[in-house]
């Protein structure tokens, strides 16, 4: 029972953090303009993510673009995006496959021992999807780092970190937290229980040697 709820625990976790890497995913918001500094012109906001740039101006109006070519993006951009959606699809099959494998669900009640070794498997998919955001959001706001704290970037020119890069790091937490809760459950808990105590049958039974009670003519008495 204490593994049920662990599982359950870990798989509602985990879904909440693939929703978030979805969320992530989709935000343009990666990296935004810098305003420190003086100098720095406050009119205009800009965005940039994974599939747009965006800019805001101060009057509420949002204009985004699209990237218009995949080649001819910055290699970190790529390599962010790839990772990401193998994110996406890793927490989908982790998703599947948790819940086939749950000892909540009827699925496969005849074998348990291969149910928990399914359920272990999902949590290994959540905790792969949860490496890969993590890798992709760090990497990311490394490179801002660097062009932030570099002296040949202009003022105006610097960026800060995004909200979705805050997203996907606490995305990456919950999946790989809740990938750990579905990878605790042993598939050998339920040998003591499948074991069969052994009790004498009745051919046991019948070759045991009865001890009669003495006569009352018996001489030893």
């Amino acid at each position: 029972m204490a593994n049920s709820g662990l599982q359950l625990l870990g798989y509602f976790v985990a879904l909440s953090g693939w929703v978030g890497i979805i969320a992530s995913t989709a935000l343009p918001q990666w990296k935004q303009s810098s305003y420190a500094g003086d100098a720095i012109i406050t009119a205009v906001g800009l965005y940039e993510g994974l599939w747009m740039a965006c800019a805001s101006q101060s009057t509420g109006q949002v204009q985004c673009k699209l990237y218009d070519s995949l080649l001819s993006l910055d290699v970190h951009i790529q390599t962010a995006r790839a990772l990401m959606v193998v994110s996406v699809l890793l927490g989908f099959m982790g998703v599947v496959v948790s819940v086939v494998g749950m000892k909540c669900t009827r699925v496969g009640d005849s074998n348990p021992t291969a149910k928990d070794r399914v359920a272990i498997s999902g949590g290994a998919l959540f905790l792969l999807a949860g490496l890969c955001t993590l890798t992709a959001v760090s990497w990311y706001a490394t490179l801002v780092t660097q062009e932030f704290f570099n002296p040949s970037t202009p003022l105006n020119a610097r960026f800060e970190f995004g909200p979705a890069l805050f997203v996907g790091w606490a995305a990456a937490g919950l999946a790989m937290l809740g990938g750990s809760f579905l990878c605790c459950v042993c598939p050998g808990d339920e040998r003591g229980t499948n074991q069969q105590h052994y009790r004498p049958g009745p051919a046991s039974a019948a070759r045991e040697p009865k001890v009669s009670a003495p006569m009352r003519g018996d001489p030893g008495l």
